[in-house]
Formats: C-alpha cells, structure tokens, sequence
C-alpha cells in the first residue's frame, strides 16, 4: 500500500512539473496585437504569456511568409488555436526584411528593421567588440611595438608597429588584457577578457614585424596591445527568448559597466558557457543569495534560501562564461546571486 502511494504521488508530482513546464496564457492576453517601433521580443513575449521564455513553444510559423520567424513594426500578430494548443502567428505583414553590411566581416539587423530579443543598444558594445579567451590566445598574440611616427600611444588614422605572424591584408582587433574570471565554487580559471581596443588592417609584413593601420579606437593604444583576428560570425538580433535544453545553477561572477548594484538592463557575466549547454536567448532566473541568521535557541549560524529576484536574457556565449542582459529586477541584484532556470 505505502509503494503504491508513493508511486501515485510521484505520478502526481510529475504530471505538476510537466504542468508547470508550459506556456502559460496570461489572462489579460490580446487577440491581435500590431508590433510597433521600440518593442522587443521580451515584450512581446510578456503581453501574451506569464513565463516569456516559452514563446518558441507557441510561436507559428507561417512558412508562405517571407522571413517567417522576424517580426517587423507594422506586422500583426493574432493568437490562434491550432488542434486545440494556443499559438501566435503573424497575420498580416508590415515592413520587408533587410539587413545592412556594419563592416567587411560582420553584418547586424538594424534597430529600424527586425525586432531585436531585448533593447540592442544596451548589448551592442558586448557584441562585436569585447570577447572572452583563454590565456595563452593572449599570450601568443602579436602586440604593439610603437606607432608608425615614433609615438607610444597612437588613435584612429595612424599606423603602429607589431611584432608577431599577422596575415597582410586581413582585419585585426586591438586588445587590452582585463578581467581575469575564475569560478568562485571550484576556483577554476574560466577566462579572461579581451578587452576592445581598435580596429586595423595589416598593410605590409616584413619578417616578424607587420604594419597595422588604424581604422577606429575607443580609446588610445599603447605598446603591448594585442592584435586577434577579427572574428568572422553573424551578429543575430533574432534569437528567441527559450529555455536552457539542460539545468543551469551558476552565479554572476561579474558585471561589465562598472556599477556596484546590477538593475534593469545592466550587462553582466555568468560562470556558464556552452560546455554548460547555453545558447543565446537562453532566459535564467536570478535568485539573490540568502541571509544569514543565528538561530535564537540553538545559537547555530543557519543559511536561509534563495529568494527569486530577477530574469536574464543570455546574447552572448563563450566557452565557459557568457554575458547576459538583466530584463527585470524586483530589487537591487548584486555579484555572486544565483542564476537558475527560470
């Protein structure tokens, strides 16, 4: 009898697990909402359901449309019900798809075009430019010897000196060594930052030593400034809000504009990457790290739980550490809080 009610409510709790691990309509839902300039996605997602990151579960492709899965301003979307189940799918068509060329080795969705996932002007930095890498990548990089006219510290327009195996004719990024992030559980090494410096060409090598010449800086470059090859992939503004395919527990290791308190939209890195099984647009719950209280009887120090204080959207995965993006903050969120699935 005690077997057959434990199977009975391990048949319960499942069935209430698969329940919970579902779209869920919210009740105030439109019919048909008509995207417009300044949404995202996330928002999108938000007006239809309670848990946002399940929107590729009721998202409805119409493969007769052009671009099926982007959503542009002016488009209608229309909840409808398809063998019973609820799904959103576009019912009339606005703007046309395009993307414009950004540089010769990457190409972006403009704001004005495609809806981005979450507000790209608070990630666009952390796209393209600053990247995280393993030790040696840094080490065995070619670094700046000294600007073409004889300066140490050289801006956009001018030329430098590097010495190491650079290939003419190809782009480089000019990089500052930064963050150095290690696991705070296992103390293993995850990663350090490049952090972007410049943008240049190779224009001529002789033996070890090449010319690079200037295209853009954010700041000035100094000697000992590493040179990588500029990364050629497609910078996506597409990706959907989902759920993580594996169960995540990390935490955030750090956050990347310099604030004490993280909030709505600041950047921050997490100690889990794509050997943990994330993707970009994997959504995590943040949980702010309990209290500690001593017990009034026992006099022992107890750690009380977690509490769910906040949501992340990941857009940038690196091997073992990726960068996320707060999408809300009950309240202030801090380094070393848990990240979860939500």
């Amino acid at each position: 009898m005690r077997k057959m009610l434990s199977l009975m409510f391990g048949a319960v709790l499942l069935v209430s697990q698969l329940a919970l691990a579902a779209p869920e309509l919210r009740n105030d839902h439109p019919d048909r909402y008509t995207v417009v300039k300044g949404d995202t996605l996330w928002d999108i997602s938000s007006r239809f359901l309670k848990n946002p990151w399940y929107w590729p579960e009721i998202w409805h492709v119409n493969p007769q449309v052009e671009n099926p899965h982007l959503i542009f301003p002016g488009d209608v979307l229309a909840l409808v019900y398809i063998d019973g189940q609820p799904r959103v799918t576009i019912a009339e068509r606005g703007a046309a798809s395009r993307t414009i060329k950004l540089t010769p080795e990457k190409r972006i969705t403009p704001l004005e075009s495609a809806i981005p996932a979450i507000p790209l002007e608070a990630i666009q930095p952390f796209l393209t430019d600053n990247r995280v890498v393993q030790e040696e990548d840094l080490l065995e990089a070619p670094y700046v010897l000294l600007g073409k006219k004889g300066n140490l510290i050289v801006g956009a327009g001018d030329q430098v000196y590097a010495r190491g195996e650079a290939k003419v004719d190809e782009s480089y990024g000019i990089y500052r060594r930064g963050q150095v992030y290690i696991d705070p559980e296992t103390e293993e090494f995850l990663g350090v930052e490049a952090r972007s410096i410049a943008l240049g060409r190779v224009t001529e090598g002789a033996e070890d030593v090449v010319t690079v010449q200037i295209r853009r800086t954010s700041e000035e470059i100094r000697q000992g400034d590493r040179l990588l090859q500029e990364e050629d992939r497609e910078i996506s503004s597409t990706y959907y809000p989902s759920n993580p395919d594996r169960e995540i527990r990390g935490r955030m290791i750090a956050v990347l504009d310099g604030v004490s308190q993280i909030g709505q939209y600041d950047v921050v890195v997490i100690n889990k990457g794509v050997e943990d099984g994330l993707k970009e647009g994997n959504v995590l719950a943040v949980y702010k790290v309990g209290e500690q209280v001593r017990d009034p009887y026992t006099k022992e120090i107890l750690q009380l739980p977690s509490d769910r204080a906040g949501i992340l959207m990941i857009f940038r995965v690196f091997d073992r550490v990726s960068y996320g993006l707060i999408l809300k903050a009950e309240r202030p969120l801090a380094i070393m809080d848990e990240v979860r699935n939500p």
